[in-house]
């Protein structure tokens, strides 16, 4: 089969945004982090990463890498970036999300070389050990190399090579990413997890919303990997879609688009996603609003409802199960 027969068969062979936690090691240890990260953070191989970018769409518009701290797992990026050169060329454009705190102006130029065009320091708030304190090194280092500040993700339009390389800062909020809202890892651990069933982040940014397809214009088509878990979201199911180390990204999502389950979350809908298996969206909304958060209502339902691989009801007796659960 040619590559034009492939994304003819699999129109999910052409993806716009990847994210990709290749490594949890990181060089701090903090309390809000979703994925549990730190010096002894969970690690997958090298003949695994290879793997995995070899079952990466054949088109991709965007890999961002993460972590963890990427830096701390060096050796292992530089041979990421090596191999996606290899398979992309420069027809992909490649964020590195990093905390800043090991970045020297060598290492800055390797990763340039290499081709990164966008630096995304995530960082910058109350939580990381730093708390910001090497923005303006890291912003004079930046600047020095003829990198441009653009607050918050630019626009990406091809060619890739014609736009200039960019950097910005963020960090984490009360309101926003990890502080205060993902029911995961620390900051689950911590208690430091958004309380408010209300707040559905599966419709924004890093929620499921559009991880098939874009069904809001203002928010891209992505996925998330966590090392080799292929999720629709970055919180992630608590079981992942597939693994991105033994199956092709695009075979999984085809498996999963036909799911009326999955095509909920599509839509940014944790709320209503077992309507077709008859739990409305109404007592979707009366679980997360008990359970206190929509994850952990998503938890719920994955564990108790739905089997994600074979994407069939574990049972329809809903009633008895909400009733234990309660």
């Amino acid at each position: 089969m040619n590559s034009e027969q492939q994304f003819n068969a699999n129109p999910f062979e052409n993806y716009h945004c990847i994210y990709w936690v290749f490594t949890q090691l990181c060089n701090d240890f903090c309390d809000h982090c979703y994925n549990s990260s730190g010096p002894k953070g969970e690690r997958i191989s090298h003949k695994d990463c290879m793997a995995i970018i070899d079952n990466l769409p054949g088109k991709l518009d965007q890999i961002i890498l993460s972590g963890g701290e990427p830096l701390a797992d060096k050796k292992l990026l530089y041979a990421i970036l090596d191999k996606l050169r290899e398979k992309y060329a420069s027809n992909t454009f490649i964020t590195l999300q990093f905390n800043g705190d090991l970045l020297t102006k060598a290492i800055l130029q390797i990763l340039l070389d290499k081709g990164v065009n966008r630096f995304s320091i995530a960082s910058i708030d109350r939580y990381h050990k730093k708390k910001g304190e090497r923005k303006s090194i890291l912003a004079q280092m930046f600047e020095d190399h003829g990198i441009v500040f653009h607050k918050g993700a630019p626009e990406i339009q091809k060619p890739f090579s014609e736009l200039p390389r960019t950097y910005g800062f963020f960090g984490s909020t009360e309101e926003m990413w990890l502080g205060g809202n993902w029911a995961r890892g620390r900051a689950f651990d911590n208690n430091i997890w958004k309380k408010d069933g209300h707040y559905n982040f599966c419709k924004l940014h890093s929620g499921a919303i559009s991880f098939l397809d874009s069904t809001d214009n203002s928010v891209m088509q992505e996925l998330s990997i966590q090392l080799w878990k292929i999720n629709p979201c970055c919180p992630g199911t608590v079981e992942p879609m597939g693994d991105a180390r033994k199956e092709k990204i695009s075979e999984v999502l085809q498996r999963v688009s036909s799911s009326k389950v999955m095509q909920k979350l599509n839509k940014g809908n944790a709320y209503g996603m077992g309507e077709s298996i008859g739990i409305s969206a109404d007592e979707g909304f009366e679980r997360a609003m008990k359970l206190g958060n929509i994850c952990l209502w998503c938890d719920e339902f994955f564990n108790r409802h739905f089997d994600m691989k074979s994407q069939i009801p574990k049972n329809t007796n809903t009633k008895n199960q909400f009733s234990e659960g309660s």
